[in-house]
């Protein structure tokens, strides 16, 4: 888990399409809100997971503490799944 590292929405973007709440099994969001993604426990966040960045059809969600270079894809198709440890990938 990280301290240093969760998604930040941009609710101008975000459509509240609930993607990224129903994405993440880590509690990150608060269900009940659902689909605004309201971030309430950022420490449960998964450090340098882009699962939901990645699936965001909007590109709302950006990371605090990414040093990556990742950027997100803006409804536009990824050429890979993004990585996530969710689904045992190596972030």
């Amino acid at each position: 888990m990280a301290k240093t590292w969760y998604p930040v929405i941009d609710y101008v973007t975000c459509a509240e399409c609930g993607t990224c709440v129903n994405f993440c099994s880590h509690g990150v969001y608060d269900k009940a809100k659902a689909p605004s993604p309201l971030v309430v426990q950022p420490e449960n966040c998964i450090d340098h997971c882009h699962g939901c960045g990645g699936l965001c059809p909007h590109g709302a969600i950006t990371y605090v503490g990414d040093d990556t270079g990742w950027v997100p894809p803006h409804g536009e198709k990824q050429d890979t799944i993004t990585p996530c440890c969710c689904r045992g990938d190596q972030p």
